[in-house]
């Protein structure tokens, strides 16, 4: 990844154990458990209301567990604000675009510094010479990171005047500019065209090959989960009903009717 280092600290492992989300008397996960190991794609998958967005949502800290475990390293996170967990590194990205229409790319990237910024938007405002120099330095990693992901051209146009694409890939790049150690993708490649999905799969394994950076990837394409994971947890009706590597859960028989609706073998 050229220009742009590892974190500056190891990534740990995530360890969901046992985890349970309920709504209202619903059960939307049940006793989920499954590791992410550092430096790794762990792809949660299954079928439309199997859990995955309940499970995105408990791992940022958006929705709180009813019971059970998620610990990164040893900090536990079950029960901390989404604040508090992206102030451990952990970053999402969003199904739907969150992105400020009317705000260049440049801008939209600084948003994901903000956290990292000493000073502040109020100090860079008012001109204070540090908040100015601290400004330069995050607009200097902001154009190493867009150079990574190939926006560097894009940089001083509107994020809402770019495709559609490019604009979930300023959103992977808002993430990776709060310098995660972990990252929630959640449908990365959703809605784009085949030629665009093979770019961000790109720019996603390389952020594992060359930062070492964890992802959690939440994703319908199958083409691209096979070719991206290194490990596999199968959902369904907020059940954990398979996992392991992509070959393994391709094979799998419960997530073959899961997903095809097969009938059990007659006895």
């Amino acid at each position: 990844m050229v220009g742009v280092s590892a974190p500056s600290s190891p990534t740990p492992a995530l360890t969901v154990n046992d985890v349970t989300v309920r709504f209202s008397g619903l059960t939307a996960l049940d006793s989920v458990s499954f590791a992410v190991e550092p430096g790794s794609v762990h792809a949660v998958i299954g079928p439309n209301g199997a859990g995955k967005s309940t499970c995105f949502n408990v791992l940022s800290g958006v929705y709180r567990a009813s019971a059970g475990s998620i610990r990164f390293g040893d900090a536990e996170l079950t029960g901390l604000a989404p604040h508090a967990v992206a102030g451990l590194g952990i970053a999402r990205t969003f199904q739907n675009l969150a992105l400020p229409a009317h705000t260049t790319v440049a801008d939209s990237l600084l948003l994901g510094r903000h956290r990292l910024m000493r000073y502040g938007f109020l100090a860079a405002g008012l001109r204070l010479p540090a908040a100015a120099r601290e400004e330069r330095r995050h607009r200097e990693r902001v154009r190493e990171i867009a150079e990574f992901v190939g926006l560097e051209g894009d940089l001083a146009a509107p994020a809402g005047s770019l495709p559609y694409g490019r604009q979930k890939l300023v959103e992977l790049a808002r993430a990776l500019c709060m310098e995660p150690r972990l990252l929630l993708l959640d449908e990365p490649v959703a809605g784009m065209t085949a030629d665009e999905r093979q770019r961000t799969a790109a720019v996603i394994a390389g952020v594992r090959d060359g930062l070492g950076i964890s992802i959690v990837l939440v994703e319908h394409d199958m083409g691209v989960v096979m070719r991206l994971a290194d490990a596999v947890t199968v959902l369904d009706f907020g059940r954990r009903i398979g996992g392991g590597t992509p070959a393994q859960v391709q094979n799998d028989p419960a997530v073959v009717r899961a997903y095809l609706g097969e009938e059990e073998p007659a006895a």
